[in-house]
């Protein structure tokens, strides 16, 4: 395969094993099956494999310019990205019965940290990642990888929200139930520390970025 059939393919091999999970009952015979520690761990492995050969197929086919992106828009993933780690780092590691990360076991509802921010974080964090690069890219193979997987991520927490169970207490789009007074931000030590671990994520994927994609975002 090459050019955009290898992109087409590890999109749809993607998509396959990301939308699987969320469909009724799937989850809960996997876990059954295998134990709900090996199901996290199989899942993030095939999460992470899935992804790096679709970022290796995007940056693979062929540059086809669809618009010039203005000059300002450089720094729209350079702003956004700090928070999308943030988002990543606590979701994955914070105990979520509403939405993709550590799963229920251990939930607190009087201290939810980082779902008071949002019911669904990783999601949203890959979403906030799609975007501020599609804003910073015009080409079509762009389009493809950043369209396809903010679309999905978004999509994805319409498709949690269906479950029954769900605290008024939260929200879908981050910050909303904080500003509407429904929700408090508890600034805790766990929170903390995942928040700096998320922008440590944020420094090195920063330093890898030229060597490995080939764009230095830091040069003009």
């Amino acid at each position: 395969m090459n050019g955009f059939e290898e992109l087409a393919a590890a999109l749809a091999i993607f998509l396959a094993t990301h939308s699987l999970p969320a469909l009724p009952g799937w989850r809960a015979r996997l876990v059954a099956a295998v134990g709900e520690r090996r199901y996290l761990i199989g899942h993030s492995v095939v999460g992470s494999v899935t992804l790096l050969w679709l970022v290796a197929a995007a940056l693979a086919a062929p540059y086809v310019e669809l618009w010039t992106p203005p000059d300002w828009a450089r720094w729209v993933p350079l702003t956004v990205m700090p928070l999308a780690m943030m988002l990543l780092v606590a979701g994955l590691t914070t105990a979520n019965p509403y939405s993709l990360g550590r799963g229920r076991q251990g939930f607190d509802p009087a201290h939810p940290g980082i779902v008071a921010v949002t019911r669904h974080p990783v999601l949203w964090a890959a979403a906030l990642w799609a975007a501020a690069h599609l804003a910073a890219n015009g080409s079509l193979r762009a389009v493809v990888l950043f369209g396809m997987l903010g679309g999905f991520s978004v999509m994805g927490t319409r498709l949690f929200e269906r479950r029954r169970g769900i605290s008024p207490d939260t929200s879908n789009l981050p910050f909303r139930a904080i500003l509407e007074g429904r929700a408090t931000l508890e600034l805790s030590a766990g929170l903390l520390w995942r928040c700096l671990l998320g922008l440590a994520l944020y420094v090195l994927l920063l330093a890898l970025h030229g060597p490995v994609i080939g764009r230095y975002p830091l040069i003009l």
